[in-house]
Parts: C-alpha cells; sequence; structure tokens
C-alpha cells in the first residue's frame, strides 16, 4: 500500500513515481550535498539513469517513503525507517537533492508533514534522527521541529580526511504536539 499524499503550504510529500527517475537523474549529485550524508568529495559520482530508477524502485518498495515535491517540482525524499509498532518508534531521514532549494525551511515543513502523520496517523510515540555534527543546517531543521540533542557519538564518520562526530537527536510525541505544529 503506498505512503498517503501529505500537503503542506509549500511542500507536497507524495509516493514516488517512475517519471521521478528521469529528474532525479537530471538533478545529479553534489559534493556539497553528498558531503552532509559522509561521502567524501572525490567518492562523489555522477548519478546514472540506471541508477535513479534503482533509487525509486527502492523508494516505491519502501513502506513508509515519499518523494519531495517543492511548489510542484520533484526535490528529494524523506522516509521512516526501522518502524517498530510494538515500541512506537522509528527513525527518520530525509534528503533534498537539489542545491537551489536547500535553505529555505522546506526541509523544515517537510518533517513537520511527516512528523503530523507519524505522530498522528502511525501512532508513534518517538522518533530518533542522526545527524553529521557539522550538518548545522539540518540540525536547525530538526530542531525548529522539536527534536533534542540526545547524545554525541564521537569519530564515526571519516570524511574528506577527518574524523566528524554523529549527532543523535529524539522527539517524542507530546513534545512534538505541544509545539503546536
Amino acid at each position: 500500500m503506498p505512503s498517503p499524499i501529505l500537503e503542506g503550504r509549500n511542500v507536497r510529500l507524495r509516493p514516488p513515481s517512475a517519471a521521478d527517475a528521469e529528474v532525479r537523474a537530471a538533478l545529479g549529485n553534489h559534493a556539497e550535498i553528498a558531503e552532509m550524508y559522509g561521502v567524501n568529495k572525490e567518492d562523489v559520482k555522477p548519478i546514472t539513469r540506471e541508477g535513479a530508477t534503482a533509487w525509486v524502485q527502492w523508494l516505491t518498495n519502501h513502506p513508509h517513503a515519499w518523494v519531495i515535491e517543492i511548489n510542484g517540482v520533484f526535490a528529494g525524499e524523506i522516509r521512516l525507517d526501522n518502524v517498530n509498532s510494538q515500541d512506537r518508534r522509528a527513525t527518520m531521514a530525509l534528503g533534498i537533492n537539489n542545491p537551489a532549494l536547500l535553505g529555505k525551511g522546506f526541509g523544515t515543513e517537510a518533517i513537520t508533514l511527516l512528523l503530523n502523520h507519524a505522530f498522528g496517523d502511525m501512532g508513534l510515540h518517538r522518533i530518533g534522527i542522526r545527524v553529521l555534527a557539522y550538518n548545522k543546517r539540518a540540525i536547525r531543521a530538526y530542531e525548529k521541529c522539536g527534536f533534542v540533542v540526545e547524545g554525541r557519538e564521537r569519530e564515526t564518520a571519516y570524511v574528506n580526511g577527518s574524523w566528524h562526530d554523529d549527532i543523535m537527536m529524539g522527539l517524542l510525541d507530546h513534545e512534538f504536539s505541544a509545539k503546536g505544529l
């Protein structure tokens, strides 16, 4: 069963479609974005049409994944991973693939849409996320949505010749509802 469409003011989260592969391939891979996921700049390779098609297929098969559309244009993905219905928790991952759309609040809006669905329709209690300590833009977006730093895992990623920490952040349903987002 595909993920439901989640509508915001500028952002729409929807199930992936075959047409997304073409757009994803055209966007390419950007070193500055890949670095935020822990990829060394010299390891960033161009995305192929086959790679983009495989990515869309993987998202299509994922039970809790959405394509992010910003003002009607494909922008990236957001998903809930490791969904545990007994403990009512999951982890979240987000990626905006177009550098021109970064730093404009769209990630925060996408996260808010997903959290409303996760804590509302899905009845989850907790969402966790890991983020590299140098990814300040992502950390700001998570904090705006109510995530709090719960810990630091030291020197977990070796990126561009040096070690970097992972920041563990979490958000509980009652904390999110108290923010009124």
